[in-house]
């Protein structure tokens, strides 16, 4: 990446509108974790990361269960560093059989929903006996797939979004809060 880039995306790190601030991140991180654990600490999980949005979230998230579970990632987009969504690419999958398993899959942002209705998809066909979602992020807008995540950190309005995984064209994801990019005038 370009140093006008980095400087491009400062700019607008500068400019954006926090939506929620460290504090209500954590809160909502604490409180999915322990919605998680009264679901599935008897079932033996497999948290499945979506890189690499979902990367800042699940290190978040995994020290606060405390039951015996896996962790694998995945790796599939459609952004590619990009502001909008293409076609969807596989780049890695799991290494761990998921036949037979409880999945969570532990992703950064639900907005459209035609990702993550791949990942349920993949784990689905892939044998999991269940699959559940969690995002830190439910933006509220048009929906392409049918969707909606089981387990909901917060809830924002549609716009682009960047911070605890979320970026924007590569930047910002370790931004500590939820940010929305200025609407223009």
């Amino acid at each position: 990446m370009s140093d006008a880039l980095a400087a491009e995306a400062w700019a607008v790190y500068r400019a954006a509108e926090c939506l929620h601030d460290q504090a209500a991140v954590r809160a909502a991180v604490d409180r999915l974790a322990g919605e998680v654990t009264a679901t599935l600490r008897d079932k033996n999980p497999l948290l499945l990361c979506p890189m690499t949005g979902g990367v800042v979230l699940a290190g978040h998230l995994l020290p606060r269960l405390d039951f015996p579970l896996e962790f694998d990632y995945i790796h599939a987009t459609r952004y590619a560093g990009a502001l909008s969504g293409s076609e969807l690419t596989w780049k890695v999958t799991p290494t761990a059989d998921l036949a037979g398993r409880h999945v969570l899959v532990v992703d950064d942002v639900l907005d459209r929903g035609i990702t993550l209705a791949a990942l349920v998809g993949f784990c689905r066909r892939e044998g999991a006996t269940s699959v559940h979602t969690l995002v830190l992020v439910d933006k509220r807008c048009q929906r392409e797939a049918d969707i909606e995540a089981d387990f909901v950190g917060l809830t924002t309005p549609d716009r682009y979004l960047f911070g605890w995984g979320m970026d924007y064209k590569g930047y910002l994801r370790n931004v500590p809060g939820i940010y929305a990019v200025a609407q223009s005038a």
